[in-house]
């Protein structure tokens, strides 16, 4: 692989997102809970201090104000980190913001926009390492769930999200991740992008393993072997056709994600799989255990114990790839 490669940062993108959209849109309204320095947002409480809300540490009442300010009329956007949201609110999430529906409209126009979700989250160790948000929220209904691959992809979809109507969930990672995307790609929420084409083998990926799994492909190749890899930034919905097709093209499929793989995006992938066209499918991620500590230098080694490397991703291409019917 070229070693020129860009890293972007999430948090920053978004922040800056949302100043661009408040200068657009007055309806915006931006709420933090005490993490609104880490989260970026606080440029946007500077420019437009009537319009931006810290509540402090009480993540409960940061969903529960952004609820109202939504169901006044406003677009709000709330966040702090992912252990947090919705590690201490799933409650007022669920009743607050999915379940009140008006007239045709699904839940509420709250966007819950976190960061330092799944392991690379620093030294801070697995009671703040968010391995259980992907489940949690696409079990919702009138929730989506969003895992950006990258800084140009938080930026995209912010702007995507304030301009569509209903409940959203994204998740963003703590530390600067490799560039995947060009400027031009569109994201249409429900639809994956097919990054690298390939017929022996599919790679579905989410947030910062979709470079993992393009390393993986890269790797692959040298093995004669031909990988396609699969940005499915949105996990619910989720783009039920793309995977179908990936799945009679190539005849296997492995799903990486930096999360617990019960009930996760690799869940997801293969809830689509088994319905519409069965193949063999490996799952990566946590393997149903909690994280544990590891500083900024230890993260890689952090992510190798549960598996999610590229070497583990080509590996497991392999093996299912053998399993092909």
């Amino acid at each position: 692989m070229s070693d020129d490669i860009k890293f972007g940062d999430m948090r920053t993108e978004y922040g800056k997102s949302l100043v661009e959209l408040g200068e657009q849109d007055k309806n915006i309204v931006v709420l933090g809970a005490d993490t609104t320095d880490s989260l970026k947002t606080a440029d946007f409480g500077k420019k437009f201090p009537d319009r931006f809300f810290n509540v402090g540490i009480a993540e409960a009442n940061l969903v529960s104000v952004a609820a109202g300010l939504a169901y006044s009329g406003k677009t709000s956007f709330a966040s702090t980190y992912a252990i947090f949201l919705p590690g201490r609110c799933v409650d007022q999430i669920r009743n607050a913001i999915a379940y009140p529906s008006r007239t045709d409209k699904k839940g509420l126009n709250v966007k819950l926009v976190v960061s330092h979700g799944g392991l690379s989250v620093g030294a801070d160790g697995g009671s703040h390492q968010q391995l259980e948000d992907i489940a949690i929220m696409r079990a919702m209904p009138n929730m989506r769930v969003l895992i950006p691959a990258d800084s140009i992809s938080v930026s995209k979809l912010t702007w995507t999200i304030a301009q569509q109507y209903g409940p959203f969930y994204m998740r963003m990672a703590r530390s600067k991740v490799p560039i995947v995307h060009d400027e031009s790609q569109v994201f249409e929420i429900g639809k994956g992008i097919t990054l690298r084409d390939g017929s022996d083998c599919t790679i579905v990926a989410c947030g910062i393993t979709v470079k993992l799994a393009l390393d993986a492909a890269e790797q692959l190749k040298q093995e004669g072997v031909s990988c396609r890899v699969i940005d499915c930034f949105t996990v619910k919905p989720i783009d039920k056709e793309i995977l179908e097709k990936a799945a009679r093209e190539t005849g296997a499929i492995v799903t990486c994600e930096e999360h617990n793989v019960l009930g996760g995006f690799g869940s997801a992938v293969t809830e689509v799989i088994s319905e519409t066209y069965p193949v063999p499918i490996k799952r990566i991620g946590a393997q149903d255990m909690f994280g544990e500590s590891a500083r900024d230098n230890e993260i890689s080694q952090l992510l190798e114990k549960h598996g999610i490397t590229s070497v583990n991703i080509a590996n497991m291409a392999k093996e299912v790839r053998s399993k092909k019917q």
